[in-house]
């Protein structure tokens, strides 16, 4: 064998050996443990962002009534309260332990509970109901709730697909020696169909 000859083999043999480990490390998680970390990432700031939308809906909405039922003071009350717990709870992607995001969570179910009685109160004032800037708000609401809904079912599905690639063999066991990741927190229901959009009738 002539060295140029050797040269090319040895060439050839390195490169099906990068090949093949490069196929190996990506079925065995090297690179899909850290895909799926941010995907996860990702889809809790689309829920985070979602979350936001409604709680910056909260104070047009209550001015709004209040120009029409403001002797409504106790419902109205709870809205702002009920916004002002939800938004004081912030966690990034590496914040959701199971407390914390059962925290999150019970504190945004409270401030639905607190919209869906003051939309129930609406029902009582047709001028409320038939002024164009509350319909709207309206809306802008049950928009929200949809996207909310969305965003929250993405989580679900990428925390889903990250927990397994750390906990099912042989992703697993990569990222038993190498990562060490802990499986990510799940949404739990806190309240009837918290995951489904409120209706709103007009």
């Amino acid at each position: 064998m002539t060295t140029r000859t050797a040269t090319a083999a040895a060439t050839t043999t390195m490169a099906v050996a990068a090949l093949t480990a490069a196929a190996f490390l990506s079925g065995c998680g090297v690179q899909s443990i850290p895909q799926g970390e941010n995907a996860v990432a990702a889809a809790w700031s689309e829920v985070e962002n979602q979350y936001q939308r409604r709680a910056d809906l909260v104070p047009n909405l209550v001015e709004t009534v209040k120009g029409y039922a403001a002797h409504e003071r106790e419902t109205l009350e709870a809205v702002v309260q009920a916004r002002a717990n939800a938004t004081s709870i912030q966690l990034t992607a590496n914040d959701l332990t199971p407390e914390k995001l059962e925290k999150f969570e019970a504190a945004q179910g409270q401030l639905r509970s607190a919209l869906g009685r003051l939309l129930a109160v609406a029902e009582s004032y047709p001028q409320l109901k038939a002024s164009e800037n509350f319909r709207d708000l309206q809306a802008q609401l049950e928009g929200t709730e949809n996207r909310i809904a969305i965003a929250r079912r993405r989580y679900i599905e990428a925390v889903q697909s990250f927990n397994d690639l750390v906990t099912v063999p042989p992703t697993s066991w990569t990222n038993s020696m190498f990562y060490k990741k802990q499986p990510k927190a799940q949404f739990k229901a806190t309240t009837p169909d918290a995951a489904t959009a409120p209706k709103v009738k007009f």
